[in-house]
């Protein structure tokens, strides 16, 4: 027969020829003595925990009742995400053992002394030993309380906030462009997602979900998520704005239920509606009447001339692009962010596309087509097409003095390659 082998428990006895044997002096602690951090029985399933790193948010989260979501496909780097912000996470070392002890007490809950009050705030856990207790104090007998070791961890799950990661949404998008009801015959229907089948997929938090969702111009059309076809969206909206010249409307009193009535007939009342919400916002005071977004009109515009191979003088394309918008709209140049460059080294500046949407996920790939396109960049420029990149501890300068040089002229700080 094997010969049991039973746990050894530390006796009263034990403890107190301890504190002997170590020469500590029992007055200065507390009654109350945690002894034996007993490893569980096999019984005792602990494999599943893991330890995670919580910033002040999450915590705030946790504490509000909010849940914390892990999203990733097979292929994915998993991240960590709450109903704001996303997380990516990696597990990290720790350079000793973490024992993790349920119902451990900290040195004020190991004093069962009657306690004086504290001589300042400070004095919190320490202050609540045998040092504020009377003689007649010292009599109180020791306790024993055993603590059992749950798990022993030797990493962590480390998280650090990143911008969301918004480009698996508009691939799945492109999947299934709208572009009018006489072409929906060509559309795969496995590869239409519904917004919830979307949202529980990209790896990003609720919010910056729907900021996606606003980001690629993205309608729900029969229950489905759609973006549209950029000359088909471009007509609907030249149809749209159109009407404020038609009509004789002023720029901020768009009439939302006449333009619904307009364009009966030529698209899907569901595509003129979704269009109508992202481009026109209630204008403040006058009821019932709304305002076209002038950054979103002209950006659509401006991406329906710069056509991609082209080239345009700088005059000559403002000129047609100012044409293009209705009277009361201005095109301006911070409209064009991340979708179009100026070429000012010659005697004849020039203009011509570079969609951020379109660019290389790696960082490499990225910079090399950047320089290969411009010779040299400002930090102005080049800001918008490697912002993907950045996150909150890492700005778009210190990745540009990572991957490109700085050299000065005329006063002016640019970024070349750095080989």
């Amino acid at each position: 027969m094997e010969e049991t082998k039973e746990t050894y428990i530390r006796s009263l006895e034990d403890v107190k020829n301890i504190i002997k044997y170590a020469k500590l002096d029992e007055r200065n602690l507390t009654q109350v003595t945690q002894v034996a951090l007993y490893y569980p029985s096999e019984s005792v399933v602990s494999d599943n925990l893991k330890l995670l790193e919580l910033d002040e948010h999450m915590l705030q989260q946790i504490h509000s009742g909010q849940k914390l979501y892990f999203k990733g496909g097979l292929t994915e780097k998993v991240v960590l995400c709450t109903d704001e912000k996303t997380y990516d996470v990696k597990g990290a070392e720790i350079s000793n053992s973490l024992l993790l002890v349920p119902e451990l007490k900290f040195g004020a809950g190991t004093s069962t002394s009657p306690l004086k009050s504290p001589r300042n705030a400070a004095n919190n856990s320490l202050e609540r030993s045998l040092n504020d207790s009377t003689e007649d104090d010292l009599a109180l007998d020791r306790s024993l309380e055993q603590k059992q070791i749950l798990n022993t961890f030797h990493e962590y799950l480390e998280c650090r906030e990143i911008r969301p990661r918004f480009r698996k949404l508009g691939d799945l998008l492109l999947l299934t462009r709208y572009s009018g009801p006489e072409n929906e015959e060509f559309i795969d229907r496995k590869f239409l997602f519904s917004f919830q089948q979307l949202q529980d997929t990209i790896q990003c938090s609720r919010k910056q979900f729907m900021e996606g969702l606003q980001k690629y111009r993205a309608i729900e059309l029969q229950g489905h998520m759609r973006i549209l076809e950029s000359e088909y969206e471009y007509r609907i909206i030249n149809l749209m704005v159109g009407l404020i010249n038609e009509n004789s409307w002023i720029i901020d009193e768009v009439e939302k239920e006449e333009t619904m009535n307009a364009l009966m007939g030529i698209a899907p009342q569901e595509i003129v509606e979704g269009l109508f919400e992202i481009y026109a916002i209630p204008t403040m005071g006058k009821e019932e009447r709304y305002t076209y977004k002038e950054d979103l009109v002209a950006r659509i515009v401006a991406q329906f001339i710069l056509q991609p191979g082209l080239k345009f003088r700088v005059d000559e394309f403002l000129s047609s692009w100012q044409e293009a918008l209705p009277d009361g709209m201005k095109c301006e140049e911070k409209y064009l962010r991340g979708l179009g460059i100026f070429d000012k080294e010659g005697s004849i500046a020039f203009i011509r596309s570079l969609n951020e949407e379109n660019l290389p996920l790696n960082i490499h790939e990225r910079m090399r087509l950047l320089f290969k396109t411009k010779s040299k960049w400002t930090l102005e420029e080049i800001e918008p097409y490697i912002e993907y990149f950045t996150t909150g501890v890492l700005s778009a300068s210190t990745l540009m003095a990572k991957y490109a040089r700085s050299l000065t002229e005329d006063g002016i700080r640019y970024y070349v390659a750095k080989h």
